[in-house]
């Protein structure tokens, strides 16, 4: 029988130093309380908690726009990106499978790029999955917030508005014709233009609505498995409709239902090809009773394997770079 991950590495990231609501920076613990480590264990998978990853408290200030100082947050997210990228690309060489849970979604700019690093000299690519409403392109020219956490991908991607200050050798590159966003409904119009020109493949909800997320989820994990790429998932919280995902910062109507977003993670287990995870932008403090946080961890306990009719249906390997080297020799 194939084997699971030799191990599930838990990254916790509290920080909501890229976004413009305060409050994800709680999500890491919130995920924990509603039984992330223990939904994992009970799957069968060893699972290491690493804590989180945060930056120290700023000095208290009594006015309530202190902590939005364009500079400040921007030196957080780039310190934590750093940090990130390094522990990432640690757990990954190890062959261990890194699950990263923010925080708001800057903290993808250290996750993804920990996928890159590994893969480069491994001449493996890099696939990446962005389930969110919102398809987090903008440049700084763009950005109608200057809020980093719409930025990530682009930065990623390599736009040339990002300039030296956001680089560093803990930065990762991965092709703009590598990503796929799904659940998109809100782009803005200048980051539309940019999405096209760069070949980022957009499934909106139009897309799922016209051809089902079967037909949609098949060529996303068909062509990450034809290149023998390594698929790193981004899941923010309001990919989800609010209906069922009430505990987000950047609500948007229309989203995902409960069984699409089920379906993809089932998916996602079945292909065997997912390699890393973010869950990002959970805010305990905007949530209903904990119904958002609760809602991830059974979306992740589907991409980990549990099913309805349980281990009858066998897990999936997720493969490693030791295994593909042992099946070519």
């Amino acid at each position: 029988m194939p084997a699971k991950p030799r191990r599930i590495d838990l990254i916790g990231i509290a920080t909501a130093a890229g976004a413009s609501v305060r409050g994800c920076g709680m999500g890491p613990e919130a995920l924990r309380v509603a039984g992330l480590p223990e939904a994992l264990v009970e799957l069968g998978h060893d699972i290491a908690d690493h804590g989180d990853l945060r930056r120290p408290h700023p000095e208290i200030s009594t006015d309530p726009a202190s902590w939005r100082l364009p500079e400040q947050r921007k030196a957080d997210v780039l310190e934590l990106a750093a940090r990130s990228s390094e522990l990432g690309a640690t757990v990954l060489s190890q062959g261990n499978f890194p699950l990263y849970i923010g925080g708001d979604h800057s903290i993808a700019i250290g996750t993804v790029s920990a996928a890159a690093r590994h893969c480069e000299p491994l001449g493996r690519p890099v696939h990446v999955l962005w389930i969110d409403a919102h398809a987090d392109f903008n440049t700084l020219l763009t950005s109608p917030t200057g809020n980093l956490h719409g930025m990530p991908l682009a930065l990623l991607c390599g736009e040339p508005e990002f300039d030296d200050s956001f680089r560093g050798p803990w930065l990762g590159r991965i092709d703009p014709r590598n990503v796929t966003i799904i659940g998109a409904r809100s782009v803005d119009r200048d980051e539309r233009r940019l999405l096209r020109a760069r070949g980022v493949d957009i499934i909106d909800m139009r897309r799922i609505d016209e051809n089902g997320m079967v037909a949609l989820m098949r060529g996303v994990l068909a062509k990450a498995r034809d290149a023998g790429a390594h698929l790193h998932v981004s899941l923010d919280l309001d990919a989800m409709d609010p209906s069922i995902a009430p505990g987000g910062g950047t609500l948007v109507p229309g989203g995902l239902s409960y069984r699409e977003a089920h379906l993809i993670m089932e998916m996602l287990y079945e292909s065997g090809v997912v390699g890393s995870l973010d869950l990002v932008e959970l805010n305990p403090f905007l949530d209903h009773g904990g119904r958002s946080a609760t809602l991830l961890v059974d979306l992740v306990a589907s991409l980990f394997g549990r099913t309805i009719m349980g281990e009858e249906a066998g897990p999936v390997e997720f493969v490693t770079e030791d295994a593909q080297a042992d099946d070519s020799a």
